[in-house]
């Protein structure tokens, strides 16, 4: 994992929070001063929380589940995109279908549809459709990637939920309360930290501190593959080498035995 330092998040801007007057008072652990109108963050005590929250994503990892991104904010997206992708996690970086925890099997619909379409333009159905049939089928597919591309390779309800400003995204965070379903987040001086279960009090608005406190968290989910793959690598190990393993003596004996009773 990318190690956390205390100066690095300075120099990405992560200790800037809101306005004094638009703050939440549930924040005020995490808030060291004030300083001409807006909160500053204790840094110290993000450091401490990213470690926290590193360490649980990385057994979510181990353990094969898969992390939902959600950030929809304009300097967020491009960054959860490139992050979450690169460590093949699915994101939504457009608007937030509704629904899509709470009413997956709809969403799963949507997005085998998508798969029937791109089946229709490699076995040739597609040509055979109208010159207008053909404009509406690929508006069709554009819109459904655009919502739920990130998404086509989640077949089952995600591990956790990653989210990048929880009070843009109010509406995730209820579905995934609704089903358990453990919420990580970065949250700043103007939101409640009660609605997640681990928080990353940090600077949610500038896509310096985004990059930062993402590059963090998308390198522990990486070593918690690495860690999947090389237990899987091992079980498979062990599973050849007994396969291989010479049949024991007593039963050889027996094979012996049997033969010359035949004889």
């Amino acid at each position: 994992m990318e190690k956390v330092e205390v100066k690095e998040l300075l120099e990405a801007g992560v200790h800037f929070g809101h306005l004094t007057r638009k703050w939440d008072p549930n924040m005020a652990p995490y808030i060291y001063m004030e300083r001409n109108g807006i909160h500053i963050i204790n840094l110290y005590k993000t450091a401490a929380k990213i470690e926290e929250t590193c360490a649980a994503l990385r057994k979510i990892a181990v353990s094969g589940k898969k992390i939902l991104f959600v950030a929809t904010k304009k300097q967020a997206k491009d960054i959860v995109a490139e992050k979450a992708g690169a460590v093949n996690q699915p994101y939504i970086t457009e608007r937030w279908p509704g629904g899509m925890l709470t009413n997956f099997v709809t969403i799963r619909k949507a997005v085998k549809k998508m798969a029937s379409i791109d089946r229709m333009k490699k076995d040739g159905t597609f040509n055979s459709l109208s010159k207008k049939e053909r404009l509406q089928v690929d508006r069709q597919r554009a819109k459904l990637e655009k919502n739920l591309g990130s998404i086509s390779d989640m077949t089952r309800l995600p591990g956790a939920l990653f989210v990048v400003d929880i009070k843009r995204e109010h509406i995730a965070i209820k579905e995934a309360q609704k089903l358990n379903i453990p919420i990580f987040a970065m949250v700043d001086t103007n939101s409640d930290p009660r609605q997640v279960d681990y928080l990353i009090p940090a600077n949610d608005d500038a896509s310096k501190s985004i990059n930062k406190v993402l590059s963090i968290v998308a390198s522990a989910i990486e070593d918690g593959l690495n860690e999947r793959k090389a237990e899987r690598a091992e079980k498979e190990d062990t599973a050849q080498k007994q396969d291989a393993k010479p049949a024991p003596v007593e039963a050889k004996a027996e094979t012996v035995e049997a033969s010359k009773e035949e004889e």
